[in-house]
């Protein structure tokens, strides 16, 4: 029955299985159940028969349209509850018409589906069967990494496969997920083991640490360069297997320390033969510490005045002082590397400036004829900007360098090499260091309103 029929259409059909009695429109007996009363009777006999057969007709679109979706999908299983649900409206819906054929599409429409599920469970129990023999077959694995992925793709592809007999969905999932966990115990005792025998090797390299550092200040120099070859030796005995940046870095640690000794000793080498040779009191850099510390404090004083002199001479000085630095005598303890500290920022702090005057000078060259003067303040955000451009350049060019340090190899052939890298880093943070703090200089400068006086 389409719903376009005429009205003749629609009566006559809804007279071939209904009938009306009193005030009541009634259904004939159909399937298993006896005549029933669909509706009352409203306007007239005739137009409540038209309206219930128009009723069915929108019943029947709705069955026709199942079965037309159901034709047309892959997955056949999920239209079944709601053929059940119209199957089961075929004996209780209140309308007029062919109930009888339309319960028959819809049982052999169940019949299809449940044939179809029935297949893809079968499939699906063969799928599951094939993925818990996949993760059983890892239970003697030992690469854990390609493990523990093939163990996530099987179970990305458990969940993504479908049902089986409800009975059976349990014991799969349990089967499963013992063979899983199985796995993962063994990893987990596999990791602890392994990350215990780490802590080991690490606790011995870093007591080589520790022991070198005590004694890299060490006057006993004799003695001290005995033991510090004995814990290198101790060292290579370790051999332990730790990932490439935590190894470099350990070993960079325990090379600092042995470094630090070693260069002392060529200093006191040196500063002895020159003793031998020509007396504590005479030549170049003889002189005895205290002496030694005073003449390098007077250089720091000069160097950190250089930036109030005129730029072309201040660089020229810097450099006479570093030549000067060279020809003063050692001196001994933390001093030592205070006083060098403070003589190369100084040092370096002409140099930068003079390099960012060049770059202004170069800058202001290109501005248009006739172009007003810059402002004290405009000129000091123009400089900190300049700095913060090279800084980040000098930043990239230390990342590089950084990089190529943590990809070498910890072994002593690389010393030479590795050493380089060390110092070209640390002059690099030097470089940033002293750029950072002419920023904070010109800063400081335009809050009282002018900039840090520099290109004289």
């Amino acid at each position: 029955m389409e719903l376009s029929a005429s009205p003749d259409q629609l009566l006559a059909q809804a007279r071939q299985y209904g009938y009306t009695e009193g005030n009541q429109v009634w259904l004939r007996p159909v399937l298993d159940y006896p005549a029933r009363p669909v509706g009352q009777v409203k306007e007239s006999a005739e137009a409540s028969l038209r309206y219930f057969a128009q009723r069915f007709a929108r019943y029947q679109a709705k069955v026709e349209e199942l079965l037309r979706d159901m034709e047309a999908s892959d997955n056949k299983g999920s239209f079944l509850m709601k053929a059940l649900h119209l199957k089961e409206q075929a004996g209780t819906y209140d309308a007029l018409g062919d109930f009888a054929g339309l319960h028959q599409q819809l049982s052999a429409a169940e019949e299809a589906i449940q044939a179809t599920v029935r297949h893809n469970r079968s499939k699906n129990l063969a799928t599951k069967h094939s993925l818990i023999e996949q993760a059983e077959a890892l239970h003697d694995t030992l690469d854990w990494q390609e493990g523990s992925s093939q163990l996530k793709e099987l179970r990305q592809a458990w969940i993504k496969t479908g049902p089986v007999e409800k009975e059976l969905t349990d014991k799969l999932e349990m089967r499963f997920q013992t063979a899983a966990d199985a796995f993962y115990a063994r990893k987990k005792e596999y990791l602890a083991v392994k990350k215990a025998m780490t802590n080991r090797t690490l606790d011995q390299y870093k007591d080589l640490i520790k022991r070198s550092e005590a004694i890299q200040n060490s006057t006993e120099f004799e003695e001290t360069s005995r033991k510090l070859k004995a814990l290198q030796q101790s060292w290579r005995d370790i051999g332990g297997n730790l990932p490439r940046k935590q190894a470099t870095d350990l070993w960079a640690s325990f090379r600092a320390a042995h470094n630090h000794f070693f260069e002392r000793l060529k200093t006191h080498i040196e500063t002895q033969r020159q003793q031998l040779a020509g007396g504590s009191t005479t030549g170049g850099n003889n002189g005895n510490g205290e002496e030694n510390l005073r003449r390098k404090r007077a250089l720091v004083a000069e160097a950190q005045a250089l930036l109030e002199r005129p730029m072309p001479e201040a660089v020229a000085r810097a450099k006479e002082l570093q030549a000067a630095w060279k020809q003063v005598g050692p001196v001994r303890g933390e001093e030592s590397d205070q006083v060098w500290e403070q003589f190369i920022m100084a040092c370096d702090r002409v140099f930068e400036t003079s390099a960012l005057d060049y770059y202004m000078r170069k800058r202001q060259a290109g501005a248009e004829p006739g172009a007003p003067a810059t402002a004290p303040a405009e000129e000091a955000a123009l400089r900190v900007q300049a700095l913060r451009e090279f800084i980040r350049l000098d930043q990239q060019e230390r990342q590089v360098l950084a990089d190529n340090l943590d990809k070498l190899s910890p072994t002593p052939a690389n010393d030479t090499f590795r050493t380089l890298l060390q110092s070209k880093i640390r002059a690099f943070d030097r470089k940033i260091r002293t750029k950072k703090d002419l920023i904070n200089m010109y800063l400081e400068g335009a809050s009282h309103q002018s900039a840090p006086r520099s290109d004289r």
